[in-house]
C-alpha cells in the first residue's frame, strides 16, 4: 500500500474500548503513514450514506481521557515508535471552559494527506458514500493536503462492545480532571519522546488559560548525559511549539529558558499548578517551599507518571528518557557524509577525533580487530621534527636551542610546557607542524590503499583544528565529560589538574567538535558498551561506503 507522510487517525470507538484496540490499529495505521499521525477522538461517530457532515462531539476532559492519553501515547512508542503521533484535544474541553470545539477548521503544523479510521462501514454498498462524509468530516475539522485519501483499517474482531464506561468497576475514571488558569512545568524536552507528550498533553487538558514552560538552557545541562547531543535551545522550543499548537491552540502558550531548577514557577503570583512527573515530584515540591519564602500561594502538584520503555537494553533505563535516545545515537550516522572529489574512495578514510583522554586508543584497537588499517597522526606529528625532517630546524629556530635533549632530538615535554597555555606560541608550533603531518598522513592512507585495505582511520586528536577535514571521508567524534577526561589524563601522563586543564583548555571542546560529526561514540560506559557502539557503527558504515 502507498504510504503516506502525515495522516489522521479517526478514533470512533467507545473511549473505554480503544486501549484494548489501540495497537492493532496503531500497527495497521503504521503501513500507511510513516512520519507524522493526527490522532482525532470522536467515540460513536456516523458516518451516514447521505453525507450530511456531522459535527466533532464534545468530549469531557476526565481521568478517562487522561489514562487515554498515557495508553495511546505508551502503545505508539511501542507498535510503531518510527511515528510522530500527536493526539489533537480541541474538542475535550475542561468543566470550565465555555469555548465550543471546532468552531473553526484547526491549521496543523503538517496538513494530513490521509485520513484512517476504526469506524466500521455497516454496509459495503455505501462504501464511496460513507468514504466521502469522512473527507468531509476531516476537511471541515483540519486543515488538510489536498486530494485528501480515505482508508478504512480493517474490522476488529474482539468481543468487548459491550463495556462502557458505567460497568467498570473504577467508576472514577469518569470524574472530571481538575483544572487551573495558569500551569508550569519544566524540563529539556530534548528529542520529544512519548512521555513529554503525556506530560504536555495532560498540563493541556489541566489548563484553562496559560500554559507556561520553562525550557533547559544553559548551565543547566551541564549534568546531563551526553548533553553534547541535545539538541539546540531553540530548536528543542519550535518542535514545543508545533506539538502545543497542533494539540490544543486555544491554550496561551509561554515557552521560556530555563538556567536555574526553579525559574519563573516560583516568582509568578498567577501560577497555580505544576505538572511534574515520578521522578520531579520532589522537585515541585521544592518549588512550592520557594514559593512560600517568597510570600506566594502554594501550587497545586499533579503528578503523572513514567513510561517503560519496552526496547530498552540491559544497559539502558527502564523509562523511556531523552538521555536513553541520545545513548542511541551513539555509533549511528548522525549527519550524511560530504561527497569529497578530491581524494581517493578507495581506502575510505575514517577521521577519529575527540579531546585527550577520550578513549580514542582503545577504540582504534576495536577498529583495527574489523580489519581497518589505522595511522596514528599524534605520532606523525612527533615524526615530523625529528632530526632531519622539514619541521626540525623551524622549530628550533622559533623556539630556541634549549628545547633539545643531549642527542639532538626535541624535547617533547619541554616544548609541551612552552605551548600549552599560550595560545600564540601554540599556534607557532601548529603552524609548523601540522602541514608537515598532513603530508606524511596523505602517504599512509595511499600505502594503506595500495596494501589492498577498504578502511583507513586516521586517528586525530587535532583533525578539526588542523583542517584536515579535506582528507578524510567522514568524521568521527569521541566525547567524554571533561571531569572524566581530566581525570584520565592526570592518571595517565602523571600531570597536575592545572597541567591537565591548560591541554584541555587548548583544544576544541566537544560540543565544536560535534557539529562536524557524522558519527558520535562515547567511551564512558563500560568497555562491553564501547564495543557494542563500535560494532553498530562499523556495520551500518560497510553499507554505506563505496564497494568498488
Amino acid at each position: 500500500m502507498a504510504m503516506f507522510r502525515s495522516g489522521i487517525l479517526v478514533l470512533t470507538s467507545p473511549l473505554s474500548l480503544i486501549p484494548l484496540r489501540i495497537a492493532p490499529v496503531l500497527a495497521a495505521t503504521a503501513k500507511i503513514v510513516e512520519d507524522i499521525l493526527y490522532v482525532h477522538l470522536h467515540p460513536g461517530l456516523g458516518l451516514t450514506g447521505n453525507c450530511i457532515q456531522p459535527n466533532p462531539v464534545y468530549i469531557p476532559a476526565n481521568h478517562e481521557v487522561s489514562q487515554l492519553l498515557t495508553n495511546l501515547y505508551a502503545k505508539g512508542s511501542h507498535v510503531c515508535n518510527h511515528l510522530d503521533i500527536r493526539v489533537v484535544l480541541s474538542n475535550v474541553k475542561n468543566h470550565t471552559s465555555t469555548q465550543q470545539p471546532f468552531s473553526s477548521v484547526q491549521m496543523l503544523s503538517e496538513p494530513p494527506e490521509v485520513v484512517v479510521t476504526d469506524y466500521k462501514i455497516p454496509d459495503l454498498n455505501q462504501s464511496n458514500l460513507v468514504t466521502q462524509c469522512l473527507e468531509k468530516y476531516t476537511l471541515g475539522c483540519y486543515t488538510c493536503k489536498p486530494n485528501l485519501r480515505a482508508i478504512f483499517l480493517p474490522p476488529s474482531t474482539d468481543d468487548t462492545e459491550s463495556i462502557s464506561c458505567s460497568d467498570r468497576e473504577d467508576s472514577g475514571l469518569c470524574e472530571n480532571i481538575p483544572s487551573y488558569s495558569d500551569v508550569v512545568l519544566g524540563g529539556t524536552f530534548d528529542r520529544l519522546h512519548s512521555a513529554h507528550k503525556i506530560l504536555l498533553s495532560v498540563s493541556c487538558l489541566l489548563t484553562e488559560e496559560r500554559l507556561l514552560i520553562g525550557v533547559a538552557h544553559g548551565e543547566l545541562l551541564n549534568g546531563k548525559v551526553l548533553k553534547e547531543l541535545i539538541e539546540p535551545y531553540q530548536e528543542r522550543v519550535e518542535k514545543l511549539r508545533k506539538f502545543l499548537l497542533d494539540v490544543n491552540p486555544a491554550v496561551q502558550y509561554d515557552l521560556v529558558p530555563l538556567s536555574d531548577p526553579y525559574g519563573p514557577a516560583i516568582t509568578d503570583p498567577k501560577l497555580n499548578c505544576i505538572v511534574v512527573s515520578d521522578e520531579t515530584q520532589k522537585g515541585g515540591e521544592a518549588v512550592n517551599r520557594k514559593r512560600l519564602e517568597n510570600a506566594l500561594q502554594e501550587l497545586a502538584i499533579h503528578k503523572t507518571c513514567l513510561i517503560k520503555d519496552v526496547h530498552h537494553s540491559a544497559d539502558e533505563e527502564e523509562k523511556i528518557s531523552s538521555s536513553t535516545l541520545r545513548k542511541r545515537l551513539l555509533g549511528t550516522l548522525l549527519m550524511p557524509p560530504k561527497n569529497n572529489p578530491r581524494i581517493a574512495s578507495i581506502p575510505y578514510v575514517i577521521g577519529l577525533t575527540g579531546c585527550t583522554g577520550s578513549g580514542k586508543t582503545s577504540v582504534v584497537q576495536y577498529l583495527q580487530q574489523m580489519g581497518a588499517a589505522t595511522i596514528d597522526a599524534d605520532h606523525l606529528a612527533h615524526e615530523s621534527y625529528r632530526p632531519g625532517r622539514a619541521a626540525y630546524q623551524k622549530i628550533i629556530q622559533k623556539f630556541g636551542q634549549d628545547i633539545l635533549l643531549k642527542d639532538g632530538t626535541i624535547d617533547r615535554n619541554a616544548l609541551g610546557k612552552r605551548v600549552f597555555g599560550d595560545s600564540e606560541k601554540l599556534k607557532s608550533l601548529t603552524d609548523i607542524v601540522w602541514p608537515e603531518t598532513a603530508t606524511l598522513v596523505k602517504q599512509k592512507i595511499a600505502d594503506a590503499g595500495a596494501d589492498g585495505k577498504a578502511v583507513c582511520v586516521m586517528d586525530a586528536a587535532v583533525l578539526l583544528e588542523a583542517g584536515w577535514i579535506d582528507i578524510v571521508h567522514e568524521v568521527w567524534v569521541l566525547i567524554m565529560p571533561e571531569e572524566e577526561a581530566l581525570r584520565r589524563i592526570i592518571t595517565r601522563d602523571k600531570l597536575s589538574e592545572e597541567e591537565a586543564k591548560k591541554r584541555l583548555a587548548c583544544q576544541w571542546s566537544d560540543v565544536q567538535r560535534v557539529q562536524y560529526a557524522n558519527v558520535v561514540l562515547c567511551t564512558q560506559w563500560e568497555p562491553q558498551v564501547t564495543e557494542k557502539q563500535i560494532q553498530k557503527a562499523w556495520q551500518l558504515l560497510q553499507k554505506r561506503r563505496p564497494l568498488c
